[in-house]
Formats: structure tokens, C-alpha cells, sequence
């Protein structure tokens, strides 16, 4: 449905070029909050200490227009949330 791997589609941009359009559905709506969970995700993950220099957080849309963001990670930085996932699920399950 789309050419995320395109120029026209880097974290910031959007190229309306680049995708396969239907007809009445809302896909600009979708890689906003796409872009913007994206943002997001790379902002809680540099707050916890994770270096993400080289990560790719990128914004895109599914057929129906839903926001979807896909993301590259080293090897070792996947590792690195991987264990804080699991430090994180353990805290709270011994906190309730």
C-alpha cells in the first residue's frame, strides 16, 4: 500500500506522491499520528537512557489509513528494550 522505504517518506516528510490512494480514505489523518507516536516513542526511549542515534522510527499508514510506525533498531539497542520491557513488566506486577 505504501513505499515507506521511499525518499518521499522520512520522519518529518510526507510525499502524497509515493502511496497508492482510495478513494475517501483519511491517510494524511493516519501518518500524522503515525509521526507523532513515532516522535513519541523516541523521546520515552532516549528518556530512559537508551541510545538511539541510528534507530529509524518511520510513520505510515495501513490500507484502511491507520497510523502504523515501523522501527529499526541494532541488534543491541533492541536487547536494551527488551531488558527494560522486562525490568518494567516486573515492577509492576510486584507493585499491585
Amino acid at each position: 500500500m505504501d513505499n515507506s522505504g521511499d525518499p518521499g517518506f522520512g520522519d518529518e516528510q510526507f510525499d502524497p506522491e509515493a502511496v497508492l490512494w482510495v478513494r475517501g480514505v483519511d491517510y494524511l489523518a493516519g501518518w500524522r499520528g503515525a509521526a507523532q507516536a513515532a516522535a513519541e516513542l523516541g523521546a520515552a526511549l532516549t528518556a530512559v537512557g537508551v541510545d538511539i542515534e541510528g534507530a529509524t522510527f518511520r510513520a505510515s499508514t495501513t490500507a484502511d489509513g491507520s497510523g502504523v510506525v515501523r522501527v529499526e533498531l541494532s541488534t543491541a539497542t533492541a536487547r536494551e528494550v527488551a531488558m527494560l520491557a522486562r525490568v518494567a513488566a516486573a515492577q509492576w506486577r510486584n507493585a499491585g
